[in-house]
């Protein structure tokens, strides 16, 4: 598949130029201009952590982090449809497709028509896959501990209230359905 351009600005956007003055923004956009103020910016950063950390520990089980994403919510509820899955993980279908792809080919789940509407897959973990959830969920559960290292149990509660809360608001900016409350990374 052939790359697209990306879109030309219109010939009177000028890019910024270093060192641009920043005075003429406001005090909250102008504070943007340093990354670590940024709530989105230090999340991604934060996924990333915890992402590689998981996957570190789950490699020596044959679990890449992008897989743990996708079996964490098969064992929550087994079968559901490649496009629910989809939803429940927050990817695009098509990056679903190739990652339930990747699981069945790793022997983790099997794909099955359903019953009711021949365009519909159900994901179902294989007893390899089920059995997994055992050994895996403790590594979660390490990495989680380490990163909220020196926060006590209400200062993780309301980190936890207050991500969801971010979420449900960016999720209703866009459209979205919110991720249900047993949806995470690690």
């Amino acid at each position: 598949m052939a790359r697209r351009a990306p879109p030309k600005a219109p010939a009177d956007v000028q890019p910024p130029e270093v060192g641009l003055d920043l005075s003429v923004l406001t005090p909250e956009a102008a504070a943007y201009a340093d990354p670590t103020h940024s709530i989105g910016y230090l999340l991604r950063i934060t996924f990333r952590a915890f992402s590689r950390a998981l996957e570190k520990r789950t490699m020596a089980y044959g679990v890449s982090s992008g897989q743990w994403r996708f079996l964490r919510q098969l064992w929550v509820e087994d079968g559901l449809t490649q496009r629910e899955l989809s939803r429940r993980v927050g990817m695009r279908e098509p990056t679903t497709v190739v990652a339930v792809g990747s699981l069945v080919k790793a022997g983790f789940v099997r794909r099955a028509p359903s019953d009711e509407d021949r365009r519909k897959v159900h994901i179902h973990l294989t007893p390899h896959a089920r059995a997994l959830q055992l050994a895996l969920l403790p590594l979660a559960a390490e990495v989680n501990a380490i990163a909220t290292a020196g926060l006590d149990p209400a200062e993780v509660a309301a980190l936890r209230r207050a991500l969801r809360r971010i979420s449900d608001n960016l999720a209703g900016q866009a459209g979205d359905e919110p991720p249900t409350a047993d949806e995470g990374a690690a």
